[in-house]
């Protein structure tokens, strides 16, 4: 999986990840009401020792940490015994950031190209980029991008007409707006979400 690291990042393993994680749940009881640490971590545990499908899963959140999202259980899917995770760092991840929406964008940039694209790279890792429902029961547990901005599910006939969303909260409140979708930011990048 081809993401930008920074110092800290390469820091993080597959060893300390769990401890990581176990730090932030319990620092932010108000994101996970009702879920215990122990279930989350058996689940984890399971996944990091499991078949190759299931690591892929391990993988896909110690990616998450790499890249600055600060992953955290946000909700349990009770039909399918899965946690989900999001990405809760207080702005968009450093590491997913100056990227426009998805591949067509990149492609039909002539000049000044981005490194990568939202889509392509939360393919990569493994993770789904949130729709506009799911940022805005995120912001629940927030506020998060008071100075950022992160990519959104884009619905088709949008972007048939060359636009892509995007979410951040100002002044109080979740805002949803609307870019060229090869547009890219040094303050903009995209928060996913990873079934476990």
């Amino acid at each position: 999986m081809a993401t930008k690291s920074t110092k800290k990042q390469t820091e993080v393993t597959a060893e300390n990840l769990l401890e990581m994680l176990q730090k932030r749940f319990e620092k932010n009881m108000h994101r996970h009401k009702g879920i215990k640490w122990p279930q989350v971590q058996e689940r984890l545990s399971t996944f990091m020792n499991g078949k190759k499908k299931e690591k892929q899963k391990f993988q896909s959140l110690l990616e998450m940490e790499k890249t600055g999202g600060e992953p955290d259980v946000i909700e349990f899917d009770q039909s399918t015994g899965e946690f989900i995770f999001a990405d809760c760092s207080p702005e968009t991840p450093k590491g997913r950031r100056s990227i426009c929406y998805d591949r067509e964008a990149l492609e039909s940039r002539k000049q000044h190209k981005p490194a990568h694209n939202a889509l392509d790279m939360a393919a990569e890792m493994g993770i789904e980029l949130l729709t506009e429902e799911q940022y805005f029961e995120l912001q629940k547990h927030g506020p998060y991008d008071t100075k950022t901005s992160s990519w959104l599910i884009t619905p088709k006939e949008v972007r048939k007409l060359g636009g892509a969303l995007f979410g951040d909260y100002r002044f109080g409140r979740t805002f949803i707006y609307h870019n060229g979708a090869d547009s890219y930011y040094g303050v903009r990048g995209f928060r996913g979400r990873l079934r476990v």
